[in-house]
Formats: C-alpha cells, sequence, structure tokens
C-alpha cells in the first residue's frame, strides 16, 4: 500500500435524522444548548436540515439535524437515526484519488460543495464487486478542511503535551 497523501484532521460533523426534525431540536438545540447557524433544503438530496453547532475554531463541530422531504422517496436521512459522520481532511482531492486506487466506492456524485459550503464527498457504507472497500457500515463524508482549520490542526499537534 502507498503511503497515504492526505491527513484526516477531526470530526467536521454528525448528521442525525428523525421523520421530524422537532424532537431533534428540542434534544440537541433546547436541552443541550447546541447554536442553529443555518438551514439547508435540498429536494434533490431529499432534506431538509437545520445546521447546528458546537465549540469553537477548529473544535467546532456542525449537528446537522434532518428530516427528509418526502419520507417515502430515497435517500431516507433518517434511516438510520446516525445518518453519517464528516471529517475534515486536508487535501480531499488526494484523499478521493487513494482512497479510489485503494478499492473503495463513493457515493455517485463525486467531489461537490455541501450543505455547509465545503467541498465533501462521501464514502458508500458498503463496498460492491468493482470497489470492494466501504466504510463498513455507516456513511462517511469526507470534508476538505479550509486553511484556517488545517492550520489550527498543525498548532495543536505540535503543541507541548501534558
Amino acid at each position: 500500500m502507498s503511503e497515504r497523501p492526505f491527513k484526516v484532521l477531526g470530526v467536521q460533523q454528525i448528521a442525525v435524522g428523525a421523520l421530524d426534525k422537532g424532537p431533534l431540536r428540542r434534544f440537541w438545540v433546547e436541552l443541550l444548548g447546541l447554536t442553529v447557524e443555518g438551514q439547508f433544503r435540498s429536494e434533490r438530496e431529499n432534506v431538509d436540515e437545520d445546521i447546528a453547532a458546537l465549540g469553537e475554531g477548529a473544535a467546532r463541530v456542525e449537528v446537522d439535524l434532518m428530516q427528509p422531504i418526502d419520507p417515502a422517496r430515497a435517500p431516507k436521512v433518517h434511516e438510520p437515526a446516525l445518518n453519517h459522520i464528516g471529517l475534515w481532511v486536508d487535501d480531499l482531492a488526494a484523499a478521493v484519488t487513494w482512497l479510489t486506487a485503494q478499492g473503495v466506492r463513493f457515493t455517485p456524485g463525486g467531489i461537490r460543495k455541501g450543505a455547509a459550503g465545503f467541498d465533501v464527498c462521501f464514502v458508500h457504507p458498503k463496498g460492491n464487486a468493482e470497489s470492494p472497500v466501504g466504510a463498513a457500515g455507516v456513511l462517511v463524508e469526507l470534508v476538505q478542511a479550509p486553511a484556517a482549520v488545517i492550520a489550527a490542526f498543525k498548532a495543536l499537534a505540535s503543541a507541548p503535551q501534558g
């Protein structure tokens, strides 16, 4: 296996879904105190979501509260309830190229702008005959980290421990 040409820096987001995002808002926003920073709606992706967040700077993590626009249509953003996790990567294009060469299966659509405005690509939960490696049952979103996040993680990595 060739040397990995990218680094996973940290968690960018988790996305949770339900038939109705009201109970999600009650728990994540009203009870836990996350801040809703925006909304995203896409007929193509069958999602109506609130973008909530916790933490600041490089430690900021999005928590996307999602409900399907049409529960009978795919993708079913409420199944499973923990829909996907997003990971900051320092070089998304290199990650996709290298992972593809390792047999990783990606969802259709390639690299594109995500709901929060960053370039993203999704690793399919399951492999297939052509690309046998999936993410072992979990949908994983790889997110291109902006320069400020990359610098912050480098600074954290070089800070004295203890």
